[in-house]
């Protein structure tokens, strides 16, 4: 019977710090963010598309469409976050992925665009949520430092890749959507799982600081929340659904409640937090391959 030889001090702290290394997830060789284009004609859904195109519910499709209406500015605001460390990049690979990153937000921000003009002609005032939206990132761009513009980036990158991997890609909220609507969300979701770890990978590589980080996330989860309950409470005021008590109660059991798509969201949200926090400590790469075949066809 063979003696069992207790570790040294040396050995114990070699054999942690291996531990914690391989926890530490890295972006996936060749991980480059692919630049589609393609194009949504809303036009031809005309009146026949109904009111509300999420699931026949106000609060469900109002929110989605006041989070349409801050992608523009935020996606411009997310690009040129990024565009200002470009020239500090030295990794090949990084540098291909940053401009995959700047490919696909500029198309998200044309898409949504034209998006946000079909439902403003409809009678859904976004461009005056896009105006407040665009003020508070002439703000940012002002007032805060290029490395808190990052880490800003940053958080909400996380933000949206959690939403788009866990609430759009996993859930049914896709299938109960208008099939002439859906098809731009799950293309956006697809390609913020695809993009999610870029302004993070660059914010390390620029020896972004962590306190930043993690402050700026802070700050984030209060505004983002915010914002987003406001933008809904208006729109949906102007449609006359604010006292709509079966949406809002509906729409809050869907989040919080069953199946709590958000309430699901929370401890991954948490891992931000962590030291040793990468984006891609969530590998959602086989959820977003089943979303390609089932809804990009040749665009994948």
């Amino acid at each position: 019977m063979n003696a069992v030889v207790p570790l040294t001090r040396k050995e114990k702290t070699g054999k942690r710090l291996a531990g914690t290394l391989r926890a530490v997830a890295k972006t996936p060789k060749g991980m480059i963010p692919k630049v589609r284009r393609p194009k949504f004609d809303f036009a031809d859904s005309g009146d026949s598309l109904p009111r509300y195109w999420w699931d026949n519910d106000p609060v469900k499709t109002l929110l989605l469409a006041a989070l349409s209406a801050s992608f523009p500015a935020g996606e411009r605001f997310f690009i040129d976050s990024v565009r200002h460390y470009q020239d500090r990049i030295t990794d090949p690979e990084l540098k291909k992925a940053v401009k995959g990153f700047i490919g696909q937000e500029a198309h998200h921000s044309r898409e949504h665009d034209l998006m946000n003009g079909f439902l403003q002609e409809r009678g859904v005032d976004l461009a005056r949520l896009d105006r407040e939206i665009q003020g508070f990132m002439n703000w940012m761009r002002k007032n805060l430092s290029p490395e808190r513009q990052l880490a800003h980036t940053v958080a909400v990158e996380h933000f949206t890749a959690l939403m788009a991997e866990e609430f759009l890609l996993k859930y049914d909220a896709l299938d109960q959507m208008d099939p002439r609507m859906a098809p731009i969300w799950a293309w956006h979701a697809i390609e913020e799982s695809e993009h999610k770890a870029v302004a993070f990978d660059v914010y390390k590589a620029i020896g972004g600081s962590e306190f930043k980080r993690v402050t700026e996330m802070m700050l984030v989860s209060i505004m983002f929340p915010l914002f987003s309950s406001i933008h809904l409470v208006q729109l949906m005021k102007e449609d006359g659904q604010l006292g709509n008590v079966k949406s809002w109660l509906g729409a809050v059991n869907y989040m919080w409640g069953k199946p709590g798509v958000f309430r699901k969201l929370l401890p991954s949200y948490f891992k931000f937090y962590s030291p040793n926090f990468h984006p891609w400590n969530h590998d959602a790469r086989d959820l977003v391959e089943k979303a390609k075949k089932k809804w990009l066809g040749d665009w994948a």
